[in-house]
């Protein structure tokens, strides 16, 4: 198979992804065997690629936001049929047993491992997976559609949750990439009023088209205080603004696996029982539930795709805002 493998961690700039042949992958017990037709490109990714995350498996295929088809099925894998289309989300795996799953808190596994970062992702044509963390993709999206639901809509939407916004309630989002333009389609959904912050005159444009009450720079305070808050961008920098924009009894929510060094905070920040919580991962529960709120609303995804040979090509947009939506990876089918 064809795949874009990273050798070593080094700046995106560089363009570190080797575009290579590897035999293909093959299921094991309990697992699938998974033909890629598109795979999202996420600032995880990138995380992982310029060695921001610790490395924990080399060389590794990025990519944990895989749509495509089951080929083969493993001993002991029965829940899905050949040709069936699923989804690969982050979580690649739990160990079940410890404190945490036995609660159903997952998310926070004491031995997990992660898809694209922990185990091969789907930069490449044929990836495997467990088959009870493989999600089936509703009829109504297209490929591309659903590739960008599997990370930034489940993540966004753990991320909306753990904000206890309501209806009616005003929400202010920071960063508004992937992740932002999912989520803001949810909150509206929800009758939340949106006021979005970003640094990117078109992610501004994009934000009122889906519904923003207001748009504005990063750093820049709303016109009105918010009863809660989530920053999608990894920069720390962010914290104080978004907690100065809070209402008494607001709750900032960190939605990033990585976030650049969050400065000293002035007390006053917060106080009146103002609420920091970051998101780790995510559950399976999240991801069935957003994927059938997804398909109510439904869900409309702004993608840009590129060849799977153009992985270097899509990280590099992304670290430098070039990207309307999300990015995806898309296989024009096996070489």
């Amino acid at each position: 198979m064809k795949a874009c493998v990273l050798d070593a961690p080094a700046r995106i700039e560089t363009n570190p992804l080797n575009y290579t042949d590897l035999p293909d992958p093959r299921p094991g017990p309990g697992e699938i065997l998974v033909r890629v037709h598109a795979c999202g490109v996420c600032r995880t990714d990138l995380h992982v690629v310029e060695g921001e995350l610790p490395l924990r498996k080399s060389p590794i295929i990025p990519g944990h936001q895989i749509v495509g088809v089951v080929e083969e099925s493993g001993p002991d894998a029965r829940r899905f049929r050949r040709g069936a289309r699923v989804g690969i989300a982050l979580l690649h795996r739990t160990d079940g047993i410890c404190e945490y799953c036995r609660v159903g808190s997952e998310n926070l596994c004491d031995h997990p491992s992660f898809t694209g970062y922990t185990v091969d992702g789907g930069y490449a044509e044929y990836v495997v997976a467990a088959e009870d963390f493989v999600y089936p993709i509703p009829d109504s999206f297209a490929d591309e559609q659903a590739a960008p639901l599997l990370c930034a809509g489940i993540i966004g939407f753990r991320s909306l949750r753990l904000s206890g916004i309501r209806k009616g309630g005003k929400l202010g989002l920071y960063g508004f990439g992937a992740a932002g333009h999912v989520a803001i389609q949810v909150a509206r959904y929800w009758g939340a009023e949106v006021y979005a912050s970003t640094r990117d005159l078109r992610h501004q444009k994009l934000a009122l088209e889906l519904g923003a009450a207001w748009a504005g720079g990063t750093l820049t305070e709303p016109p009105i205080k918010m009863d809660a808050a989530i920053i999608f961008a990894p920069a720390g920098e962010i914290v104080p603004a978004a907690l100065q924009a809070l209402k008494k009894g607001g709750t900032l929510v960190l939605g990033g696996i990585h976030m650049s060094p969050i400065p000293s905070l002035d007390y006053n920040l917060l106080y009146q029982e103002r609420i920091i919580r970051s998101v780790a991962n995510n559950t399976r529960k999240d991801g069935d539930d957003f994927l059938r709120v997804a398909a109510e609303i439904p869900i409309r995804t702004q993608v840009q795709k590129f060849a799977l040979r153009e992985a270097n090509r899509a990280l590099n947009q992304l670290k430098n805002d070039a990207i309307q939506g999300a990015a995806v990876l898309v296989c024009e089918g096996p070489n």
